[in-house]
């Protein structure tokens, strides 16, 4: 008996989170896509009222509102970003409230690499930290490094 509530205990686990992450790998993708066709509503509607953005340069530490202000200008022109994500990887808190991810990107600044943190508040999930990084391979970091420290 204990054998068999065991399974099933776990056969519902894994198709609970299964269904999760097929849920969050769709308002990823729709939250990337929104970029791509410069759909400022939905892309920022995604988005927690604390939502924080790390992009890849120095100092680039955005809240919403931050963020919301410095993109406007480029959906207003219809061209954003396109970002093309592949290899999401998903976590979840015990209590299936937060759940977290990486994600391979392709872009124009060739790969790169995306993790983030979702909540989910009151049956909706909401994107509140996203972490975008440009991937170099180690053997090119000290080329890297001289081209960062130019002046």
């Amino acid at each position: 008996m204990r054998t068999i509530l065991l399974f099933l205990t776990l056969t519902l686990s894994s198709h609970f989170v299964y269904g999760q992450e097929k849920n969050l790998d769709s308002l990823m993708d729709q939250w990337h896509k929104a970029a791509g066709t410069a759909n400022y509503a939905n892309y920022f509607g995604f988005m927690a009222s604390d939502f924080v953005f790390l992009g890849t340069a120095p100092g680039e530490r955005w809240n919403k509102e931050a963020f919301s202000t410095f993109s406007k200008p480029y959906f207003d022109k219809g061209k954003a970003w396109n970002f093309t994500p592949r290899n999401r990887v998903w976590m979840f808190s015990k209590d299936s409230t937060m759940a977290w991810f990486d994600e391979d990107l392709d872009t124009w600044m060739r790969g790169c690499r995306g993790s983030g943190i979702l909540q989910n508040t009151n049956g909706t999930w909401e994107i509140v930290y996203y972490n975008l990084t440009v991937l170099i391979e180690n053997e090119k970091i000290n080329s890297f490094i001289e081209l960062r420290d130019k002046k």
